[in-house]
């Protein structure tokens, strides 16, 4: 992976102040700010759209966190048209049954399992997230990603959009695509300008909301003596849950490399202790270390979380805030945000990432139907795609906010809903809901089509306006040769 700085950005044939004409043919070009996985996943999608595109990554290193990963159905049929998906199995393991929950004196609490692939057609992979987004960075070409490149402010208007970066560098492009996560400087700027323009919703200038803090980590290799679940071929996962008198969760996943995932939430606002400890700690790796030495005596199947603890360097070990916000404003002019930019879930059901390349995949589809490029066909690419994309992630965020309190809540209602879920809601109706999940999986229809696996009915698309009209034309040709002859 590389870690050099960039220089300063060309103008891509701009100068001074030049902007690009209003009308033209050539496809609109696009600046992508934000490095994280949305990001890369549109840049391989533009990169096969033939659309020029450039990322500018705000940080000199990109250092993904070290979190555990689970992809669904949803985004293997898109992984598979960009030939990605046997190489992201090289790294995973499958996800064969739901995984245990137990309690904290490891009793067990409930059993879950998957749809077989026979139906499903994929079975749901988990994996170390640093390795999916190694993978991802290196199909884009280095000279198109750009490091230190943080966004101070952007100016854009009917004839282009300008990005002025921090090391006093600017860019010209067609459209700007925010992609910078749940802090992103792309929304923050533009809700800034909407606001003094009083343009922006009331809900949208609102804190997100932070429920959780989690500790994530992976060990070394482990000595599969002592852990024999390494060796088997789907990930063994287990979820613990705290009694009444903590606000902890913890879960272990292992992954390929004899290795084991692990994570440890805690819910704010159920004891004042760890919310002073997880809030004021400054996050850095002493910090992190104390908060593990803390609560290293938690039990797992595999001894204590302190066992975990020990085989895991602590530079990789990470404190994230779980936070969650559906903001309503997803475009404005020539700027787009997808991913945790415009809505950031929890990450309780690993929706936060397939919904952020789903969202690269629909507005790759939307930016490949812009011709000519003007600023009206842009407007309607980003109408485009937020009307195909908000119902979809907004039933999906919901989702998020129940299964976070189903896995990591320590109300007293919350642990009354879980017992209910777990002990009187038929299977039937849990498969049922599994099935309407997975039926949405949006490829990118300037491709090939993913041929159809497994028996479950998958959503339809609307075709592109330009590829049927391509075919069009091109079935008309064939037609006026065939005729000649």
């Amino acid at each position: 992976m590389s870690t050099n700085t960039t220089k300063p950005v060309p103008t891509g044939g701009f100068k001074g102040s030049d902007l690009p004409p209003l009308v033209t043919d050539r496809p609109p070009r696009v600046l992508i700010a934000g490095g994280g996985l949305g990001g890369l996943f549109l840049g391989i999608l533009l990169e096969k759209a033939g659309i020029p595109y450039e990322i500018f990554e705000r940080s000199a290193e990109i250092k993904p966190l070290g979190a555990i990963m689970c992809l669904t159905p949803n985004v293997f049929p898109a992984f598979e048209q960009l030939g990605l998906y046997e190489e992201l199995l090289s790294f995973s393991k499958p996800l064969r049954d739901g995984g245990s929950v137990l309690t904290d004196k490891l009793k067990l609490i409930a059993n879950f399992k998957s749809i077989s692939p026979e139906v499903m057609g994929y079975e749901r992979q988990l994996f170390p997230r640093p390795e999916l987004h190694e993978m991802l960075l290196r199909k884009i070409p280095t000279e198109k990603m750009h490091l230190s490149k943080k966004i101070l402010s952007f100016q854009q208007n009917h004839e282009g959009v300008m990005v002025r970066f921090s090391d006093n560098t600017t860019i010209h492009g067609d459209i700007l695509v925010g992609a910078d996560g749940a802090h992103s400087a792309v929304r923050q700027h533009l809700y800034k300008t909407l606001e003094k323009q009083g343009l922006l919703p009331k809900t949208d200038n609102q804190s997100m909301r932070k429920g959780y803090i989690s500790l994530v980590g992976t060990t070394k290799e482990l000595d599969p003596e002592r852990y024999p679940d390494v060796l088997k071929d789907d990930c063994q996962t287990y979820g613990i849950i705290g009694d009444g008198n903590t606000p902890y969760t913890w879960c272990t996943f292992t992954v390929p490399g004899n290795r084991i995932c692990w994570n440890v939430v805690v819910q704010l606002g159920v004891a004042e202790i760890a919310d002073d400890q997880f809030r004021t700690s400054d996050w850095v790796p002493q910090q992190n270390q104390k908060m593990m030495d803390s609560i290293r005596h938690f039990k797992t199947t595999y001894g204590t979380m302190g066992d975990l603890f020990d085989s895991t360097p602590i530079e990789v070990v990470s404190k994230v805030y779980f936070e969650d916000m559906m903001f309503e404003t997803w475009y404005h002019g020539r700027t787009v945000l997808i991913g945790d930019a415009a809505h950031k879930l929890l990450p309780s059901t690993g929706a936060g990432a397939v919904n952020a390349m789903q969202d690269a995949v629909i507005l790759a589809n939307h930016l490949y139907d812009i011709k000519p490029t003007s600023f009206e066909n842009i407007k309607n690419a980003f109408k485009g795609y937020k009307d195909e994309r908000y119902e979809a992630v907004k039933e999906q965020y919901a989702q998020t906010q129940f299964a976070a309190k189903l896995q990591f809540g320590h109300t007293f209602s919350e642990r009354i809903m879980r017992y209910i879920l777990f002990n009187w809601i038929p299977k039937s109706m849990q498969i049922k809901q599994m099935s309407k999940d997975n039926a949405y999986r949006p490829q990118a229809n300037f491709l090939p089509q993913t041929p159809k696996r497994g028996k479950l009915d998958t959503l339809s698309q609307d075709p592109l306006k330009r590829v049927q009209k391509e075919r069009e034309e091109e079935e008309e040709a064939q037609r006026v040769t065939a005729a000649a002859l």
